[in-house]
C-alpha cells in the first residue's frame, strides 16, 4: 500500500465527500455535509487538516483518513477513517504512524486494540477517552497536548438554517463529491 496525500482541490473534496457518507452512513442526518462543509471551507483552507489515501499498486483507493492538526502544529488526529477494502483502513494508520506525529482518541477497548495493533503504543486516559499516541508524537505526557482544532458544527448548523442559498450550495458540493470520487489517485 502507498500513501497519497490527496491535496488537489477536487479529488480531494470527492474523497472528503465519501470519507463522511462511509463514517456516518445515511441515517446520520446533516451530520456528514455540516463535516464535509467545515473541513473544506475552514480546515483545508486554514492548512488545518490533511487527506490521505492508502491506495494499490494501480492507484485505487483501498482506505481514506483525515487527519486534523492541533493547535500548536505539531500533532496530527485521526478524526475520520475508512476503508474500501477489509484491512485497508489498519494498514493506512500503521503507515501513518510511522511517518506522522499521530493521535488517536477512542471511546472503548475494541477501537485501543484496534489502533495498538496499527502502531498505536503510548496511551493516556483523557477527559472521557483514551488517547493514543505514535512514536513520531512529540508529547511525553498528557499535559504536553495541544488541543486538536474543531469545527464549531453549530454555528455551521446555523448557518444553513438562516441561508438557504448557502446550504444548497454546500449539499450540491457533497453530491459533486459524491458523484465524481476518483478511480485512482
Amino acid at each position: 500500500m502507498k500513501v497519497v496525500h490527496v491535496s488537489q482541490s477536487k479529488p480531494r473534496d470527492a474523497c472528503l465527500a465519501k470519507l463522511c457518507a462511509e463514517v456516518y452512513g445515511q441515517q446520520a442526518g446533516l451530520t456528514p455535509l455540516v463535516v464535509f462543509t467545515g473541513t473544506k471551507n475552514v480546515l483545508f483552507a486554514q492548512e488545518g487538516a490533511r487527506l490521505l489515501a492508502g491506495v494499490d499498486g494501480s492507484g485505487k483507493p483501498l482506505a481514506l483518513a483525515l487527519l486534523v492538526l492541533d493547535e500548536t502544529g505539531q500533532g496530527m488526529t485521526v478524526t475520520h477513517a475508512c476503508e474500501f477494502k477489509q484491512g485497508a483502513k489498519a494498514r493506512l494508520i500503521s503507515e501513518l504512524s510511522l511517518k506522522a506525529p499521530l493521535r488517536v482518541e477512542v471511546d472503548n477497548a475494541q477501537e485501543e486494540a484496534f489502533y495498538q495493533q496499527c502502531g498505536i503504543k503510548r496511551w493516556f486516559d483523557g477527559e472521557g477517552k483514551r488517547i493514543g499516541l505514535g512514536a513520531r508524537h512529540p508529547a511525553k505526557r498528557i499535559d504536553e497536548l495541544a488541543p486538536t482544532l474543531v469545527l464549531d458544527e453549530t454555528l455551521i448548523l446555523r448557518r444553513f438554517k438562516h441561508d438557504p442559498s448557502a446550504f444548497s450550495e454546500a449539499k450540491e458540493a457533497f453530491l459533486l463529491g459524491l458523484n465524481n470520487v476518483p478511480s485512482t489517485l
